[in-house]
């Protein structure tokens, strides 16, 4: 795979030109009421405890955007002391689901509880899901995939409710039993990257530690007139044809663009990049971490593509134990 993007000193200077819109804080403010205001109480129901021992596995279903009911995995490890652990919420890249607590167990291996939200009407393509994405009938016509669905309006689009399923999973992982709430992380890579960043940014006051690695959903104007591949490029096809909608959709793009909402990221962050990524161009990663006002590191791989080394992840695990300790 090639360099296609910027040098590596012109992406360390560039910064995101698209203009944020007018009253973005309070309209998210406004989305995230009518979750809370819809929410019913969460349940957990234990899971499979003959086969996770001494770590707590629970399916969790909890509500979202608009009171959909939403799933996820919550494993809590044990506390020697009996006292409460750090939890990292954590988000599932493009296609993907909360998958089985197998897979998540690396967090409860050094001490920290996690909570790994399901992605609404995803999770067919590399690893399951068990949450579908109701009540979109009448959104307009869309490409395969979601990155168009109710693409037309802000209030519509996909990506709003799934950012407020995001912001209540963090606001229901701080509140269970065992959790300390002053020692909340948010996680993930690709589409769980940008998740990540979206609710630091729309819940400052909850996240202390936020992990983005090769983050999606970011700087989407350029995004999709460089990506030569999906899914970024559902939107390229999509506004190929229907070309009476390019101006709504990428007004929309800009309510959801973790670039702009990074902004309010005041969450310590460690973020990953790829200059060979062409499925998260390098220019949008940088974009959004230039924005971030808080703490920030930014790990760069030269050759890498959409995928992290393994040293990379025993980073991330030395970076949260060191600021959840």
């Amino acid at each position: 795979m090639p360099w296609f993007d910027l040098p590596e000193e012109q992406l360390r200077a560039y910064r995101i030109s698209t203009p944020e819109p007018d009253g973005l804080d309070a309209w998210w403010a406004a989305r995230l009421d009518e979750a809370r205001a819809a929410a019913a109480p969460p349940t957990l129901t234990r899971y499979a405890e003959e086969a996770y021992g001494p770590v707590e596995v629970y399916d969790v279903e909890f509500s979202g955007a608009r009171g959909d009911r939403i799933r996820a995995w919550f494993l809590r490890p044990a506390s020697p002391d009996g006292g409460t652990v750090p939890v990292a919420v954590t988000f599932i890249g493009y296609g993907g689901g909360r998958g089985v607590p197998y897979e998540h167990l690396a967090w409860p291996a050094v001490g920290v509880a996690t909570f790994v939200m399901d992605t609404r009407g995803q999770g067919g393509r590399w690893t399951v899901g068990a949450t579908g994405d109701p009540g979109r009938a009448g959104d307009g016509p869309e490409y395969p995939g979601v990155m168009t669905r109710g693409i037309a309006r802000p209030e519509t689009y996909y990506y709003t409710r799934l950012y407020v399923d995001a912001v209540r999973a963090v606001e229901v992982a701080a509140e269970l039993a065992g959790v300390d709430a002053e020692r909340l992380a948010v996680c993930g890579t690709s589409q769980g990257g940008g998740l990540a960043l979206a609710a630091a940014a729309l819940a400052p006051d909850r996240v202390r530690v936020c992990q983005s690695n090769v983050p999606f959903l970011c700087d989407f104007q350029r995004a999709i007139g460089l990506s030569p591949t999906y899914p970024y490029k559902e939107i390229a096809d999509f506004l190929a044809q229907q070309v009476d909608l390019a101006d709504e959709a990428l007004d929309t793009l800009r309510y959801v663009d973790c670039a702009l909402l990074a902004r309010r990221v005041t969450a310590d962050c460690l973020i990953s990049v790829g200059l060979m990524d062409e499925i998260c161009p390098p220019s949008t990663v940088f974009a959004a971490y230039h924005e971030v006002r808080g703490s920030k590191e930014i790990a760069v791989y030269p050759f890498g593509v959409h995928d992290l080394p393994l040293r990379h992840h025993e980073r991330q695990l030395r970076h949260l134990r060191e600021r959840l300790a």
